[in-house]
């Protein structure tokens, strides 16, 4: 299989994982909290990779960064656990829908990152896709934002945290990027599965663990397995396709979100609810992932500085 094939089917595994993801964790937010659940799902993570790089030994080493290197690694493990929280957090607030929409900034912000990080190009049809975007995004919350703020459902709050939760994504991926050039995708992913998981530790309610009905452990088994395939998936797509590729195939996620919350509502009515939204409102978030896509889509050349 060709890089661009297999490349492709890596952001798609991932824009899947993703886009049902934020569905599975709202039902976890039910008896726990967003530190102990990114906790359980890094530290798993962590043991399932060491599993996997011991046997193929490629342990990561310590010569084999430099000090430069091992800092933004610590600097993007914290930018990938604020995004977890605050995404987690978000839920509590908005439904998984409007969360994975509003994140659609981030593969933008990735592109953008792309273009004056490792001087990427930037097309008219990237910033066709970009003015799409934004638009969208002015017609889903014309009507949305209004509905939020008189909702006793939905807060404004979690608006602000995803596009926190975007930010702090977008500089992770960009930070990774470089990495990659030290590490191999199963070490990187390792180092930052143990370093993330230990900083967790002391904010964690582990005990809450106990109250998880049988659902809601298959939950957590599944977020669990989720971080290990998706951003394993996102981790090697990374290292062998461009970015731009890359974040335009990761834009479809909001789709999975959708269709996966519409069957969690029929599910358990009681948990989920679905986004009040208008013609306009679904026009715009119509407009939001072409929009991501196109403005990811075009011709691009990259240098990963040294």
């Amino acid at each position: 299989m060709s890089n661009s094939a297999l490349g492709f089917l890596l952001a798609f595994v991932t824009a899947l994982m993703w886009g049902v993801l934020p569905v599975v964790l709202k039902l976890l937010l039910v008896t726990t909290d967003a530190y102990t659940i990114t906790a359980v799902r890094f530290l798993f993570s962590a043991l399932f990779v060491l599993f996997s790089v011991l046997i193929a030994k490629d342990m990561p080493k310590l010569r084999q960064g430099s000090r430069f290197i091992w800092c933004l690694l610590f600097i993007s493990t914290i930018f990938l656990l604020a995004n977890y929280i605050t995404n987690v957090e978000a839920l509590a607030y908005i439904s998984p829908a409007t969360v994975q929409l509003v994140l659609q900034l981030a593969p933008f912000i990735l592109l953008l990152g792309g273009v004056f990080l490792y001087k990427e190009t930037f097309s008219r049809i990237q910033l066709i896709g970009a003015i799409m975007l934004f638009g969208g995004l002015g017609l889903f919350f014309n009507q949305r934002i209004p509905i939020i703020l008189s909702s006793s459902q939905e807060s404004i709050e979690g608006v602000v945290l995803v596009v926190f939760s975007a930010v702090a994504w977008a500089s992770y991926a960009l930070a990774q990027k470089r990495l990659l050039v030290s590490f191999t995708s199963r070490q990187l992913t390792l180092v930052i599965y143990v370093l993330g998981g230990l900083l967790l530790i002391p904010f964690s309610q582990f005990l809450s663990l106990a109250n998880l009905s049988e659902w809601q452990w298959v939950a957590l088994i599944f977020c669990c397995f989720n971080t290990v395939i998706g951003y394993g998936a996102f981790t090697r797509a990374m290292h062998i396709w461009d970015t731009s590729k890359v974040s335009a195939v990761i834009s479809i996620a909001p789709i999975f979100t959708y269709l996966s919350n519409k069957l969690a509502i029929y599910i358990a009515p009681d948990v989920y609810f679905d986004a009040e939204m208008d013609t306009l409102a679904y026009i715009g978030a119509i407009f939001v992932i072409i929009g991501a896509m196109v403005a990811s889509m075009g011709k691009r050349t990259s240098r990963t500085p040294k």
